[in-house]
């Protein structure tokens, strides 16, 4: 019984211990099976997430504003026409600037060839603000004074005039310096699409955005090889790596680009990708900015659009897929070739192409043009005026990310003599004593319309830095004289162009003490002195005297009118040039007069157009009567005098006698300022010198400023100025002894214009005199010519 006792004791004992067993392994099970499904279901949300992440952000760029597209600013373009004023050579580099290639078969768009005389070209098509231009094959014949004329060579008759595709001065980039023309997929040549596939992937239409087969059999070629020649990126994996993941190399990015690649063929069709793949992918550096894609690739390197490529240039751009540094045809032309034909031989072996079309193709060069950085922003000062006028009417973001076009009224032939003349007068003057460390700016216009041609900010013409044309602010002295008398001639009862006025001393008492004393330039006093000669000869002593008599506040209201906003202090001596106005200032008043009369806004831009060649904003042509065109005839007209007789006389050294030069000198103080403002014909331009400390320059505006101007119009001006009197301007002779009336016998007469009933009445007694009367009588008998 104890037995039984003690074995049922033990029994329940047992019994016991393996109950107390059971619960402890069936927990540490559950544990472990719910964490691994804990860790499966957090994996997959975590996945699932990541994956919602990357198609989030594969999705918002892919269907979003893809590509910030940098606006392209453009330079005025060149029109040609028979006698246009071009040689055979300059028309020569112009195509070089526009990046034309020498090609005898003028195989495609962009190229040309001479033959002697003869020019021929095939030009590029282009979409201006106006028309939309197709390109054409012309022969430009030239004879020794320019432009003979112009053949169509297709239609074999001559043409009136063509406008070349204009030269690319700058772009406006966003922050990220990326430049791309957008071509859609049907417009990309069947040869480009051809070679992309049978160089980079043979399998793309098959694969889902990754190729187990395409990394096998590069992994195998490299073998062979012994070195690189294949990778196993898809396209569409090339496109994510372009489009949107840096390039740092490690598993973690290759992961990533493998999954954004799936999520692209999942959401995408393959037509859609490959067509982002050929405007994204890198294909070089111009200075800072990005090539991407294959439509600014084509122009980069060979001046030409992709869809007039042949066959050899599509495989050298196909070639720097694989790499735009190792490949560069510039750098490393042995290199491109050799690649090159390595994509040729791949296009073959998929028999894309012929083994003769092969064959030819290989035996062509690389014939890349020179690297002219087509995107560097060329004219720094130019460029700035221009963003600040775009400013007005567009926000940053638009102008550095729509792909808007600028057409300005840059022309570059101009402003390269303006740059080319600024640095070698400032060269020359820097040898006379005292001036030294010049700076200076320069505006040049078109006399017709107040289109800027030319801009030189500074010296220094490849840096922004401080525009001195737009923002140095400098006291304008004898400039503001035309300003006086023009006030002063609106009184045509009180003063004419031959009213007597007194050149002697005068003092001009000031509130607080501050009298004022002025002097002339040469410390002399020159007594009596009719109109003209006081504003011919600078006079200031004369120039204080009418200006106190007509009131500084009517002189300054015509400044105003004349387009001047800035305010200036009404002091006396303000009708001295002591008001400071910047460069450009100074060349609205100079344009005001130089349009008789008529105000026209100075502008730098023509037109603004999308990218689609839609027009958004142009800049007409815009003018409004505000000074009296006979009273501007007869300022102009003593402004002839200035360059005849006055201060400006040094400039008819270079320029033919009956040239009709109208301008005027400007010197401040201590010569700290040399100014120089006038027009020809065709151009107006104004040109300051001086120092940026104002220190004195050692230089008047005759010693300093005239001679630039001089050098520049005598190179850029092929119109004469003909003043054309308004119909209330009367002619009258007159006696310089006296001011009184006179006829063309009276000795030392001149003939001026006058308002119509302003002129002298009373006869100089030299008309009455015997010897007058009796060539008066002879004259009057001879037959007109």
């Amino acid at each position: 019984m104890a037995e039984k006792s003690k074995k049922s004791g033990s029994g329940r004992y047992d019994s016991k211990k393996t109950v107390s067993k059971k619960p402890t392994q069936r927990s540490t099970s559950h544990w472990l099976r719910n964490t691994v499904l804990i860790s499966i279901f957090a994996f997959a949300f975590a996945l699932l997430s990541y994956l919602g992440y990357l198609d989030y952000n594969v999705r918002t760029q892919f269907e979003g504003k893809r590509w910030a597209i940098p606006a392209r600013v453009y330079a005025s373009p060149v029109e040609l026409y028979a006698g246009y004023n071009l040689t055979s050579t300059k028309f020569e580099e112009l195509l070089q600037t526009l990046h034309y290639r020498l090609d005898a078969h003028l195989s495609s768009e962009g190229t040309y060839f001479k033959n002697g005389s003869q020019v021929s070209v095939k030009t590029r098509e282009f979409t201006f603000w106006d028309q939309a231009q197709p390109s054409s094959v012309i022969r430009v014949n030239f004879t020794a004074s320019g432009i003979g004329n112009i053949v169509d060579m297709t239609e074999t008759k001559d043409l009136a005039i063509v406008r070349l595709d204009p030269v690319q001065i700058g772009s406006l980039y966003p922050t990220i310096k990326e430049d791309r023309i957008l071509i859609k997929l049907e417009e990309a040549p069947d040869a480009l699409i051809k070679g992309l596939l049978a160089s980079e992937d043979r399998d793309y239409y098959q694969h889902l955005g990754i190729s187990f087969k395409g990394i096998a059999r590069a992994m195998w070629m490299n073998v062979l090889a012994g070195h690189m020649v294949q990778g196993g990126s898809t396209i569409t994996q090339q496109l994510v790596k372009n489009f949107y993941l840096t390039s740092e190399r490690s598993l973690t990015r290759k992961v990533k680009e493998a999954l954004m690649a799936l999520i692209l063929e999942y959401r995408y069709n393959k037509d859609e990708i490959l067509e982002a793949y050929l405007n994204e992918i890198y294909l070089g550096q111009d200075g800072a900015s990005a090539v991407h894609g294959f439509g600014l690739a084509s122009e980069f390197y060979f001046g030409s659009s992709l869809k007039d490529l042949p066959l050899e240039h599509i495989a050298s751009l196909i070639a720097l897929v694989r790499g735009p540094s190792e490949y560069d045809p510039r750098r490393y032309p042995d290199r491109s070739l050799q690649r090159r034909n390595l994509v040729l031989e791949e296009m073959e072996a998929e028999s894309y192409i012929t083994k003769e079309q092969a064959a030819v193709a290989r035996a062509k060069p690389l014939n890349v043009i020179a690297n002219t950085h087509r995107s560097t922003n060329r004219y720094p000062g130019f460029l700035d005026l221009v963003k600040r006028q775009l400013k007005q009417d567009y926000k940053e973001e638009d102008l550095t990310s729509q792909g808007l076009k600028i057409f300005t009224t840059l022309d570059t032939r101009v402003q390269d003599t303006l740059e080319d003349t600024l640095s070698k007068k400032l060269d020359q003057l820097e040898k006379l004593p005292k001036a030294n460390d010049l700076e200076a700016a320069a505006v040049v216009t078109r006399r017709d319309s107040g289109e800027i041609a030319a801009l030189m900010s500074g010296r220094e013409v490849s840096s922004t830095g401080f525009n001195r044309a737009l923002d140095a602010v400098r006291p304008i002295g004898s400039l503001i004289k035309p300003v006086v008398y023009l006030t002063a001639l609106e009184y045509p009862n009180k003063y004419t162009i031959t009213t007597p006025v007194s050149d002697t001393a005068i003092f001009v008492k000031g509130a607080g003490g501050n009298d004022w004393s002025p002097k002339n330039y040469d410390h002399q006093e020159h007594g009596i002195v009719g109109l003209h000669t006081a504003l011919a000869h600078s006079y200031n002593l004369a120039t204080v005297r009418i200006g106190m008599d007509i009131g500084v506040a009517r002189v300054a209201k015509t400044l105003r009118s004349m387009g001047i906003t800035r305010p200036v202090d009404l002091f006396p001596s303000f009708l001295l040039g002591a008001a400071q106005l910047t460069p450009m200032e100074v060349t609205q008043i100079y344009q005001t007069l130089a349009g008789d009369g008529f105000a026209t806004p100075l502008k730098g831009i023509r037109a603004v157009v999308a990218a689609d060649g839609s027009r958004l904003q142009s800049y007409p042509f815009t003018v409004r009567q505000v000074l009296d065109p006979s009273v501007t005839y007869i300022v102009n007209t003593i402004l002839q005098e200035v360059m005849h007789e006055g201060t400006g006389r040094s400039a008819y050294q270079s320029f033919p006698w009956n040239y009709g030069l109208v301008g005027k000198t400007g010197t401040t103080n201590d010569a700290k300022d040399s100014w120089f403002a006038g027009y020809t014909g065709d151009y107006l331009s104004v040109v300051w010198i001086g120092r940026d400390d104002n220190k004195p320059a050692g230089l008047t505006g005759a010693t300093g400023a005239l001679q630039v101007w001089t050098s520049l119009m005598k190179q850029i001006s092929t119109q004469p100025v003909t003043l054309i009197p308004p119909d209330n301007i009367k002619m009258a002779w007159v006696d310089p002894a006296n001011g009184l009336l006179a006829n063309e016998n009276c000795s030392g007469a001149k003939e001026y214009p006058f308002v119509a009933g302003s002129a002298p009445e009373e006869s100089s007694p030299c008309v009455d005199s015997p010897i007058n009367r009796v060539e008066t009588l002879i004259n009057g008998l001879l037959p007109n010519n």
